[in-house]
């Protein structure tokens, strides 16, 4: 089973599908590995280093597509302005994709790789089960991003996050509040705590109280029911436009007094919950901080732009997109671990890929194959019957 990696192309990433480590696994489980060459330069990877691993590097991304059995990538496919060709489109027919597709943002790119028969395995909706932690990228990418996050708003904020006593006087410690205690707030606790910082975390699921605490945080709940806050397969759900003027209310009272808050509230393939009005945003402190980690989905708060950092009303709004990203070298590391493991369940033998509906984590997964779209929300998205 021959294996690609091609270089990722959307602007600003920096990651890469394999890193060395996970190439010799490949190799030695009797896979034949091609790496587009300088794929990993971004991550600080060299060719010379995926060839002492086993990997053979391709200077021909046409060539590298379109002889694979399965392409791995981190992206989803997108037009190539270097080519004026989309990267889809290079795919060889029937070829299996995996990545991080996004389908319920980009139904267009389900489309377009159905059209090819290319059966295509989206990372970003394996379920949220036990048997699929290993294979998380969601979860090791938003672990990044909660963590990078916390490292912004403190290099933007005015003033220092711990408490500290000198001759000249006490400082006393910065305030945080982070909305949503996912993965993404659960690390932002966890560092604003290791910088010194007070935190108060926010959540509709009152089931993370206890993990909110065990990091040093407060917790602050509404009453919705877990059945409420997320659906069968762990994600969050949208709820009533009165539940979140409900939520705006109880955050306005914390975050006025915030130095930092960290917003990560998302909903997949909607939206994201606004969750900070203006009026919430002259209320807080001038100097303060907000990072956005649901702009990509518009944000949580009104006056975030994706890509970019601006002030409104003396508060510095961090819109940055893809946040690991800027942590290329173990935002790769994780993610090929992941890949790796989700690639060793759909083709245990190393020669043949699995498509095996009765198995949870391939049915979550499975977005296209053999020239049909299976994925429910991705059927509504394009119009398609779902079939029960």
């Amino acid at each position: 089973m021959r294996i690609a990696i091609p270089k990722e192309i959307l602007p600003g990433e920096n990651r890469v599908a394999v890193v060395p480590e996970t190439v010799a696994k490949m190799v030695k489980a009797g896979m034949e590995v091609w790496v587009e060459s300088g794929a990993g330069e971004s991550a600080h990877i060299s060719d010379g280093e995926y060839q002492k691993a086993g990997a053979r590097i391709e200077p021909k991304v046409e060539s590298l597509l379109g002889e694979a059995d399965v392409v791995l990538k981190v992206q989803r496919p997108v037009f190539d302005e270097k080519r004026n060709r989309h990267e889809g489109d290079l795919i060889r027919e029937k070829a299996t994709l995996i990545g991080l597709l996004l389908p319920l943002t980009y139904p267009d790119v389900a489309v377009k790789l159905n059209a090819r028969k290319v059966t295509a395995f989206a990372l970003d909706c394996l379920p949220r089960i036990a048997r699929a932690q290993s294979m998380d990228a969601l979860s090791s990418m938003s672990n990044i991003a909660g963590y990078k996050s916390v490292i912004m708003a403190a290099n933007a904020l005015g003033r220092m996050f711990p408490m500290m006593t000198t001759a000249a006087g006490t400082i006393p410690p910065a305030k945080v509040v982070v909305i949503g205690a996912g993965v993404a707030g659960l690390q932002a606790i966890a560092t604003a705590r290791r910088l010194g910082g007070v935190v108060t975390a926010f959540d509709t699921r009152p089931v993370v109280a206890e993990q909110v605490k065990s990091l040093g945080g407060e917790f602050v709940s509404l009453e919705v029911s877990h059945e409420q806050a997320q659906d069968t397969g762990g994600y969050a759900k949208e709820l009533p436009a009165e539940f979140y003027k409900k939520e705006q209310e109880i955050l306005r009272k914390y975050i006025q007094e915030a130095d930092v808050v960290i917003t990560s509230a998302l909903i997949p393939g909607k939206r994201a919950p606004l969750l900070i009005t203006e009026e919430m945003l002259r209320a807080m402190k001038p100097g303060s901080v907000i990072v956005d980690l649901a702009v990509e989905q518009k944000g949580n708060c009104v006056f975030s732009e994706p890509g970019k950092i601006v002030v409104r009303h003396g508060i510095t709004l961090i819109g940055t997109l893809n946040i690991p990203s800027t942590v290329a070298v173990h935002a790769s590391q994780l993610y090929a671990k992941n890949v790796l493991n989700f690639l060793n369940h759909i083709a245990p033998d190393g020669k043949s890929i699995r498509s095996d509906l009765n198995d949870e984590i391939i049915r979550g997964s499975l977005i296209t194959h053999n020239g049909e779209i299976l994925h429910p929300g991705v059927k509504g998205l394009i119009g398609l019957k779902s079939v029960a």
